[in-house]
């Protein structure tokens, strides 16, 4: 009998953790990983949420900007309480999302920016492609403007996407 009690408050324990932060709902918590140029660990009422930021395609960590890309996401969200929008949660059950973080501005003026912008805009980043046209137009803006400046990535004539570079890595392990 105190066995199956203890089973039952284990399921109500964890039915409370999962609706306590739904999959399709928005969400603040505080950046605690950084995992790549693209992806972070918000940490949200005691549980950890992987989130791909949404509409932006950063370098893989062993690419060219890989690392620069990853330290500027840190440097935007690292142990700041950001806010997600969600858009949906993909095949790897990662949140698909647009970060929010406060940033302050000239005249010390503090407000909650898209980080997801910022990236792309400083050439950190490709605006998504899905299957080679891009996920958000206004993304697809903020790549080329980046692009004609020679922004970050950019400044390299021979910029890969990521998608191509992760395609060439996986055909060259088989």
């Amino acid at each position: 009998m105190k066995s199956a009690l203890a089973a039952l408050r284990a399921v109500a324990a964890a039915v409370v953790l999962i609706v306590s932060v739904p999959a399709w709902a928005d969400f603040r918590g505080e950046v605690v990983r950084i995992l790549d140029g693209d992806t972070i660990d918000v940490l949200v009422n005691r549980q950890t949420i992987r989130v791909r930021l949404a509409d932006i395609d950063a370098p893989e960590s062993g690419q060219a900007f890989g690392s620069r890309a990853r330290q500027r996401l840190a440097d935007l969200t690292f142990r700041q309480e950001v806010q997600v929008t969600e858009k949906e949660v993909d095949r790897y059950g990662r949140t698909l999302g647009v970060v929010y973080a406060p940033l302050q501005y000239p005249g010390g003026q503090t407000q909650l920016t898209n980080i997801n912008a910022i990236m792309v805009q400083e050439g950190m980043a490709w605006a998504y492609r899905y299957y080679g046209k891009p996920t958000d137009a206004q993304m697809y803006e903020y790549e080329k403007e980046a692009r004609r400046q020679r922004l970050g990535l950019w400044s390299d004539p021979n910029a890969q996407e990521p998608w191509k570079w992760r395609r060439a890595s996986k055909n060259a392990t088989n």
